[in-house]
């Protein structure tokens, strides 16, 4: 990685900025952070700068694959019920990811098109709930994930087992 930092006098600003580029870290433009913060060093104004990143990347995740920019009404109250839903259901995506090895850095899309978006049979017995999903690629890392709510009977589900298992057919 390349690291550039040098102060530049803009003119109609009135005074020096400082301008930081980073190149060679896998993306294909070189990152660019403008400041006017000179107290702090290249290390930590990029490790600031990647935090505001993080929550910029977050944000148009949310936009591209919840529709955030598609809010479905006009009115107020309606407008900020889509909006708390969408930040709980990111959130909920998140959790999930967090219980996936190897997946907890996945977009909320990614996780939907490997694990959600899948079919399947529920089968409801007197003591028993069984969820048979059609084979998917990542159905076993699904299914080691949902082993620890299969460890007896659910009060909430009238005492009945939760089963998770994968069909017979894809």
């Amino acid at each position: 990685m390349t690291v550039l930092d040098e102060v530049v006098f803009l003119k109609d600003y009135g005074d020096s900025i400082r301008q930081i580029s980073i190149s060679g870290s896998g993306k294909v433009k070189p990152a660019l952070i403008i400041t006017n913060d000179f107290d702090l060093s290249v290390e930590e104004v990029v490790r600031k700068y990647a935090r505001r990143w993080i929550v910029e990347k977050t944000i148009s995740e949310q936009i591209e694959f919840f529709h955030l920019n598609k809010i479905s009404s006009s009115m107020v109250i309606k407008v900020d019920f889509d909006l708390t839903i969408t930040i709980f259901t990111h959130n909920l995506y998140r959790i999930f990811a967090s219980d996936l090895e190897g997946y907890s850095s996945c977009t909320p899309q990614t996780l939907y098109q490997k694990f959600i978006h899948n079919s399947g049979h529920v089968k409801i017995t007197d003591h028993q709930i069984i969820v048979q999903m059609k084979k998917k690629r990542h159905l076993p890392t699904l299914l080691t994930s949902m082993e620890r709510f299969q460890n007896g009977p659910i009060r909430w589900l009238g005492e009945k087992e939760l089963v998770f298992q994968g069909a017979s057919i894809s």
